[in-house]
């Protein structure tokens, strides 16, 4: 029986503000194409099945605290939000760099519906990004994230005071970080657009009346669809590598 309804849950709620929180960005959990009602479920069941394990860290924070409670529920809900952030951002950068892929192959499509978003995007651009999530899937990232959620009231104690130069310098890491991984596996396809552009610049100099743009996009897009063909499978791999080092950001 529960002794103490009341600060039950408030206790719950505290948990569920960094949770939710966490699960409102995070990527696959924050999808279009998920509704809101399972979103919220999810993050209560989890939020729910944490409480007990968190019990002694949350429950004394959050009874007497009066007015305070809600200043503890705004902070917690930031913290939360940027623990899923900083896996939102990795998966974007690998959008970034699909995008930057479909511009130096020339595979400038009509964009269409995204598969995670309500969003239009290149269909090259869409099977990398929604690829390389679902291998994030098969490692389980979502647990990791849910563990990191657990270790954070140790480093992060609620009620504790909040540090927003810190929550910065963390996301401007991650930015970093996920900008030169993204870097990396699109440099093949960045090398191959300046050099089939340089050649094919001088060979428009050599003949100059011959419109050697038009002539040579087919080739610079069949060239670029083979490259992608022996290449997404150790792309995808770098990619999953490189989410280690993001995680020692959680």
């Amino acid at each position: 029986m529960i002794s103490d309804p009341d600060g039950t849950v408030l206790a719950l709620f505290a948990a569920f503000c960094r949770i939710g929180g966490c699960i409102m960005v995070l990527p696959g959990f924050s999808s279009a194409r998920i509704s809101l009602q399972i979103r919220i479920l999810l993050a209560v069941a989890v939020s729910m099945a944490m409480l007990p394990v968190l019990w002694d860290q949350i429950y004394p924070q959050v009874t007497g605290k009066g007015h305070s409670y809600l200043l503890l529920v705004t902070f917690e809900t930031v913290i939360g939000v940027v623990f899923g952030l900083i896996t939102r951002y990795y998966v974007l950068g690998l959008q970034f760099a699909g995008t930057v892929l479909t511009m130096m192959i020339g595979f400038n499509a009509p964009p269409t519906a995204d598969v995670l978003e309500d969003t239009a995007e290149n269909q090259l651009t869409n099977m990398i990004s929604f690829a390389g999530l679902l291998i994030l899937f098969l490692m389980d990232f979502h647990h990791v994230v849910f563990s990191a959620l657990v270790d954070s009231y140790t480093s992060m104690p609620i009620g504790a005071k909040f540090d927003p130069q810190n929550v910065l310098i963390t996301l401007t890491n991650t930015l970093s970080q996920t900008f030169f991984i993204m870097l990396r596996l699109a440099s093949p396809y960045i090398l191959y657009g300046l050099l089939f552009n340089i050649a094919v610049g001088f060979v428009n100099k050599l003949a100059p009346a011959i419109p050697i743009y038009f002539i040579s996009t087919p080739y610079l897009i069949a060239g670029g669809m083979f490259l992608v063909y022996f290449g997404i499978a150790a792309m995808l791999k770098l990619f999953a590598d490189g989410f280690g080092p993001i995680l020692r950001g959680l």
